[in-house]
């Protein structure tokens, strides 16, 4: 396994030189590319004389060098396998001119210039940019870049960059060119570059100041009416930026490209955008309401960047929750306006628990902001993105609409074109809002995940009420002591009559209004005044991003769940009490026919409820997922166990139920044509959970009605949700549907396919391993393509714990093997794909020395990448 070199934050220093433009010209042909850079470079003004130049390079062919226009000769450089160093380049501005040769047909990395369904296309982000010319790769480093392409007219008529489309015209010889300039200084890894025969559809914007901005979005020829839900939520999302945050578009054209082979979901580079296809293709027959749901959002996050990200950037890849994290906040703040914000908020707190909270409590735990890597491509991370959004989140809490609003603008106004720090980000907050923030920056230095314990008490001859609080932070690697956060705590008191109740004093900690601050490890807050025993709603809206234990009996949180005008916490009530059900019963104690019965009618009258959306409604009424469960048990998980108590609980929930629940089935069906409007995509969630739960719990025809639902579906939502309930129950159709939805849905639809090998991932049954070694076996399956092996692999090991982690250890096995054989393609895949093994320090023993056996094999089986040696190395550090 090879060796990582540790990067540190503390080692952080400018480079000694700078580069202050870039001119490229790219030359594209069938055989190869060359790109020709002419970079403008000065030195600072500490530099000393006779400071090398290193420049970053990686698989690149050198083909000539010169300064000012003069050759160099070979005393005067040296390059190798990572860069380009001249030894004593003039301590003055200076021109360096390089050729380098790039082979993008053969580049399975797709990082850097390669080359997807015949379309070139780039993908810089983070260090990406190193392979397509010599260059200082770093994210502090902006410059101006004016691009040159030419490329044969016949196979590449579309010639895109970032910027403005300054010049085009014919080159000789079947070729032609196209010349963009950027007028904004970015870094390199916002680069890109698009070559090929594609089709499009068109639009335009007109912001605020009224400049009219041309909109295209490209793609492969015959797909151009699948973009145009995509192009729909483009222009939500600059109307929505101007009017949230102030921020207009500043170029004259914003372009967006779809591409099936792409490492992420997409990139925002200024002005050309690349996405990955199944995040802007959608129509009904093929595309699901999450898969609309998740266009929206992405087309959105990606704009959004622009400023947060483009504009204002990265100093080092250390500072990457700055961009990310801030910038999912406010794509979630823009799906909560233009869709339900209840529901947003369940669905990406159940998205945290289920992605970031494992992170945050297993091997691969860091901070928002971490102080080392080895690989920045393992930084890519949900603790990056999600509790960055999070940090974000409580932030704006702490200060207010109009507090965080003062400081965004004075963020915008301060560090435009800069490349800035999470310090200097929080510092325009402090002082937009006179407040002391230095404790709150320990959110983005500190790993893992707090647990909030409360208590309560009441004095009824003082009309006292005392709620006892505490926080502990369990260590993480490398991170054995933790300190006390700031916590935000939403909360209201909800009295015997099921309003909020007020108080007349309040001591002994930090309340304002609604919201108590914590911000030590201990706290005991007594309100005067209370008349009555009030039941707490603590934490609303999910204010903070802690795992909460409280001594709320079953029929307080059921009272929650009925009377709480949180929605969120109504959810969550519902949620707790299925909890402590499933995880008393898995440690050995039966749950009561009384506390189940009392669940089954909370769950009934949440369905018969008039005034909850159905959206909300499809949330509630569910149970913990497996994976929640056993983090909540959080050391030797059996998932056979909790796999059999959550099915027998369901059971036991939803059988009273089966009656109620096809009623409301069957009156949610409609004929109305397909539309992912919030309502009709409530109505088909709410319909189609009411399925799922018919299924599982064994309700009589309700296999039957599955097939019916799947043989009638008339959009792809209600189709796709016919087979998953199949297929996880494995009724007496599954086999059936799974190969009719093959034959006549997915074998000519990649993005379907993709369906397709991720229902067939998750089926809990011992023959799910064979089958996928089937589907790899398979010579067309193209193993290049990130979307089908996250599709598969990386479902079977996120979302099939009975199965990957099963105790004879074959799952682990078929993970590993396909790590090794991935990590010669693509080793950014093969280090994603490998991060399912988080859970193995959580399991039972016998599982826990399969899986590993499994990583130790995946140890000697060779030289890994830098990659995939890095999480393996974390994973067994554990």
């Amino acid at each position: 396994m090879r060796t990582q070199d540790t990067i540190y934050l503390k080692d952080y220093a400018a480079s000694p030189y700078r580069i202050v433009s870039a001119d490229l010209d790219f030359r594209i042909t069938e055989a190869d590319t060359r790109v020709r850079a002419l970079l403008t470079i000065e030195p600072r003004e500490d530099t000393a004389a006779g400071t090398p130049l290193v420049l970053d390079g990686n698989e690149l062919t050198l083909g000539s060098i010169a300064i000012d226009g003069a050759p160099l000769v070979l005393s005067a450089y040296g390059a190798d396998a990572s860069g380009l160093t001249v030894f004593e380049p003039p301590l003055r501005r200076f021109v360096l001119e390089t050729e380098v040769t790039l082979k993008p047909e053969g580049n399975t990395r797709l990082m850097g210039l390669y080359r997807s369904g015949g379309t070139w296309c780039t993908q810089c982000e983070a260090e990406g940019f190193r392979r397509i010319t010599y260059y200082l790769d770093r994210p502090d480093n902006l410059a101006l870049f004016k691009v040159r392409i030419t490329a044969p007219l016949n196979v590449a008529p579309v010639l895109l960059s970032n910027g403005n489309l300054i010049d085009q015209g014919d080159a000789g010889e079947g070729m032609h060119f196209a010349v963009w300039e950027d007028p904004f200084p970015k870094p390199s890894y916002l680069f890109a570059l698009v070559a090929g025969d594609l089709g499009s559809i068109t639009d335009s914007f007109t912001t605020a100041s009224g400049r009219k901005v041309a909109l295209a979005i490209y793609c492969s020829h015959g797909k151009e009416d699948q973009c145009l839900w995509a192009m729909d939520s483009l222009k939500r999302s600059m109307a929505w930026d101007e009017r949230r945050f102030g921020r207009e578009y500043d170029l004259d054209i914003f372009n967006i490209v779809a591409v099936s082979d792409f490492n992420f979901g997409a990139m925002e580079n200024k002005g050309l955008n690349i996405f990955n296809d199944k995040l802007v293709f959608a129509q009904p027959e093929s595309a699901t309401d999450a898969d609309y749901d998740g266009i929206e959002r992405v087309i959105a996050h990606e704009y959004f960047h622009n400023w947060t990200g483009n504009r204002i950037t990265c100093r080092d890849w250390f500072q990457l929750c700055l961009k990310e994290g801030l910038t999912v906040y406010r794509d979630q703040e823009f799906t909560s306006d233009e869709r339900s914000r209840p529901v947003k908020r369940i669905s990406d707190v159940v998205g945290l628990r289920s992605g970031q909270f494992p992170e945050d409590g297993g091997p691969l735990a860091h901070p928002a902001r971490p102080d080392q890597y080895s690989e920045i491509n393992n930084f890519y991370t949900a603790t990056v993105y999600e509790k960055g959004a999070e940090i974000v989140r409580m932030l704006a809490t702490l200060l207010g609409e109009a507090g965080f609003r003062k400081g965004m603008d004075l963020y915008f106004e301060r560090h435009d074109g800069q490349a800035t720090t999470i310090e200097a980000f929080l510092a325009v907050f402090a002082e937009a809002n006179d407040v002391d923030l230095e404790q709150f920056k320990t959110w983005y230095l500190q790993a893992g995940t707090p647990r909030l314990s409360v208590s309560d008490s009441y004095d009824g001859a003082s009309q006292t009420y005392t709620l006892k609080l505490g926080q502990q932070t369990q260590p993480t690697p490398g991170q054995p002591t933790k300190q006390a956060l700031v916590l935000p705590i939403k909360f209201g008191l909800i009295g015997p009559n099921g309003s909020e109740m007020s108080w007349t004093g309040v001591s002994g900690g930090t309340v304002r209004d609604d919201m108590i601050v914590l911000d030590t490890a201990e706290a005991e807050i007594r309100f005067t005044g209370v008349p009555n025993k009030p039941v707490p709603s603590l934490l609303r809206g999910f204010s903070a991003p802690v795992n909460m234990d409280t001594t709320l009996s079953q029929a307080d949180q059921l009272f929650l769940a009925q009377h709480d005008s949180d929605p969120f916490n109504r959810w969550q009530a519902l949620q707790d009490v299925g909890m402590a059900l499933a995880v008393a019963a898995i440690g050995g104690t039966p749950w009561s026919q009384q506390a189940v019965t009392a669940l089954s009618q909370a769950m009934a009258e949440t369905l018969a409820s008039e005034t909850l959306d159905d959206a909300f409604k499809a949330l509630a009424l569910n149970l913990p997922a497996e994976a929640q469960i056993s983090r909540t048990i959080g050391k030797d998980i059996d998932p056979d166990r909790v796999h059999m108590v959550r099915a027998a609980l369901l059971k036991a929930v939803f059988t009273p139920l089966a009656l109620q629940l096809l009623q409301t089935y069957r009156k949610l069906s409609s004929d109305a044509p397909y539309a992912p409007d919030a309502a009709s995509t409530g109505r088909r969630a709410l319909r189609n959970r009411l399925l799922g739960l018919l299924v599982s719990s064994d309700a009589a025809g309700a296999a039957d009605l599955a097939a019916q639902q799947y043989a009638g579906a008339r959009n792809m939502t209600d189709r796709l949700a016919a087979l998953s309930v199949s297929a996880l129950a494995w009724t007496p159709d599954a086999e059936a549907l799974l190969a009719h939805f093959h034959t006549n849905f997915a074998a000519t639809n990649p993005l379907v396919l993709d369906k397709w090998l991720a229902v067939t991932a998750s089926v809990p049954q011992d023959m799910v391993i064979d089958r996928m070694r089937a589907v790899l076996a398979d010579p067309n399956f193209p193993k290049t393509n990130p979307n089908r092996l996250r599709s598969l692999v990386g479902v079977f090991s996120m979302a099939n714990p009975t199965q990957f982690a099963r105790a004879d250890g074959a799952g682990f096995r078929f993970v590993a093997e396909t790590v090794v054989e991935i990590d010669s393609i693509n080793p950014q895949v093969a280090a994603r794909l490998l991060t399912g093994f988080r859970v193995w320090p959580m399991l039972e023993e016998e599982r826990r020395a399969a899986a590993k056996t499994a990583l130790l094999w995946l140890e000697t089986s060779g030289s890994l990448s830098r990659n995939t040696a890095d999480i393996l190395t974390r994973m067994l550090a554990s």
